[in-house]
Order: C-alpha cells, then sequence, then structure tokens
C-alpha cells in the first residue's frame, strides 16, 4: 500500500519553503513555485516570457527569487 501518493506527483512548494529560498533558483524550482511544467516552464523562459526575472548562466537558466516572491505576493 502506497502512502506518497501518486508517482511522479511533484508538490509546490509552502510559503515556509518560499521564504527560505537563496538570492536565485534553478528554473525547476521556479516552475515548482508558480506550478508550471518542466516543458513549458523551459519554453517560456526560451522565449523571454517567463513570468518574472530570469537569468541565463552559460546553459543554466536561474530564477530571481524577489521578483519570484512579489509576484507571488510574498515580498517582503
Amino acid at each position: 500500500m502506497r502512502e506518497n501518493g501518486p508517482v511522479g506527483r511533484v508538490k509546490g512548494l509552502s510559503r515556509e519553503e518560499l521564504l527560505e529560498l537563496p538570492a536565485a533558483v534553478d528554473l525547476e524550482t521556479g516552475n515548482r513555485a508558480l506550478g508550471l511544467g518542466r516543458s513549458k516552464g523551459y519554453e517560456l523562459a526560451k522565449r523571454g516570457q517567463y513570468p518574472c526575472r530570469v537569468l541565463r548562466l552559460g546553459n543554466a537558466y536561474r530564477v530571481v527569487t524577489a521578483d519570484l516572491l512579489a509576484l507571488l505576493g510574498l515580498a517582503a
């Protein structure tokens, strides 16, 4: 019997988890916070249409946490 829920289901981030994030997070974490799927998040970032500021560092995307928190209404 499984107690952890469906396989492959990704849980969003709690308010406490969001407020403990570092200055910038990977795109996967930003997607989780916004309820975006992996493909959609990367598509939006690639087109420059991600809902908050994204930095491109080499091959990696980083989401600016301050912008993410402001978008979610959790900015200080």
